[in-house]
């Protein structure tokens, strides 16, 4: 398969790059040479084909990880792929933690990347789950019963909205914690708006 050409913004990223950079270079060398196209987003290395996102290259504090962006659909015969977090349904992280790991897993991970291409190529999705397995924090259930408006908003909004707040909002162990997220998000609730809908238009 052909190489992908560099893009520029990527390359301006990983000049920056304090930690991780020698191993995110290689990453990227494994990346483009899989036909993958480079973009940045959200601020990261970023990999599609055909518009689609694939693989993410993120750098953590104590990993160097590659995010797949439907790992869930992966068979995963050595193990290595890790959920981002409790409630995640469709990404896995692949952790890496040195260059020399990089080199000994550069074989296994081309063949990841090589099956998420071809899951995406034959237009597999994940089946998620429907919001009325997601559970209600007794948080969000106290606040729809003094906010009858936020309660509508809420359930006016699309099942992925819905979810994402969900997830959000049930991610912290604190009752404390959960109840301030919650209050943060109210007023993009009452408008309508999901979690990133902000984040979205000023990128625009």
């Amino acid at each position: 398969m052909a190489k992908s050409e560099m893009n520029p913004k990527v390359d301006a990223f990983l000049r920056k790059a304090n930690q991780w950079r020698e191993e995110m270079v290689k990453l990227r060398a494994i990346l483009l040479g899989c036909g993958l196209t480079e973009e940045l987003k959200w601020g990261k290395p970023c990999y599609m084909f055909e518009e689609s996102n694939v693989v993410i290259i993120a750098p953590f504090k104590e990993s160097c990880a590659l995010l797949l962006a439907k790992g869930a659909l992966l068979k995963d015969p050595k193990k290595i792929l890790v959920k981002p977090g409790e409630n995640t349904q469709a990404a896995r992280q692949i952790r890496l933690t040195s260059f020399q790991q990089i080199v000994e897993l550069e074989s296994v991970l081309k063949a990841y990347i090589r099956e998420a291409i071809e899951a995406q190529k034959a237009g597999l999705e994940i089946k998620y789950k429907t919001i009325s397995e997601f559970p209600v924090p007794e948080e969000l259930e106290k606040a729809f019963k003094e906010n009858l408006a936020l309660k509508t908003a809420f359930k006016a909004l699309t099942p992925g909205r819905q979810r994402a707040y969900l997830m959000h909002f049930s991610a912290p162990k604190q009752s404390q914690t959960r109840e301030s997220r919650i209050g943060k998000c109210i007023p993009q609730i009452i408008e309508g708006k999901g979690m990133s809908d902000d984040y979205r238009a000023k990128r625009k």
